[in-house]
């Protein structure tokens, strides 16, 4: 019989393994993926991206932001708000601090509403085949994308892609892009 993990033992041990890879292999699947992300269509058509500004462990967006600024597109990055919700506004170098999270977020309050977005890039820990994804726990991006109607991707290294059964409020993504180690 097999074991159940709880959601809180899987994002340890994923935690865990993208705190402790090497920075340079990091750096190299980083790109990888952003070429990948910026090579499919749903990023092709997009005009407005919405992104989230990556933690250290994170796949780093630094260079897509700059890359889609490049190909005039405009950015936008999350604002929480009391209340669990979060919205999106357009993202200024030099107009951001540290949320109660510990996450850089614009001190910008214009927000955009959800239809003017093309593409939503998600952050998270964990996705299953279907696209469902564990984030960190705070169930924002979920209360987010339940009613929106645009493209959704997520960027992830292989030991993020796991099985697991979904919680009747998660939101799957549209497409995964997994970087498979072995590929670099």
């Amino acid at each position: 019989m097999e074991q159940v993990v709880s959601k809180s033992a899987l994002r340890q041990r994923v935690l865990a393994q993208l705190k402790g890879q090497d920075p340079l292999v990091k750096e190299e699947r980083d790109q990888a993926l952003i070429r990948r992300l910026m090579a499919s269509s749903s990023y092709q058509k997009s005009t407005t991206v919405a992104l989230y500004l990556s933690l250290a462990f994170e796949v780093n967006t630094a260079s897509l932001i700059k890359a889609a600024r490049a190909d005039g597109k405009q950015i936008l990055v999350p604002k929480t708000l009391k209340g669990g919700q979060m919205v999106f506004v357009p993202y200024q170098a030099g107009h951001l601090e540290r949320s109660s999270f510990g996450v850089l977020e614009p001190t910008n309050q214009e927000v955009v509403l959800k239809e003017a977005i093309d593409l939503i890039v998600v952050p998270g820990l964990i996705w299953n085949h279907q696209g469902y994804r564990i984030g960190f726990g705070g169930g924002f991006y979920d209360r987010y994308l339940a009613n929106y109607q645009g493209e959704t991707v997520s960027l992830c290294y292989d030991f993020q892609y796991q099985e697991f059964v979904p919680e009747h409020h998660d939101w799957p993504v549209k497409e995964v892009i997994v970087d498979v180690k072995n590929r670099i």
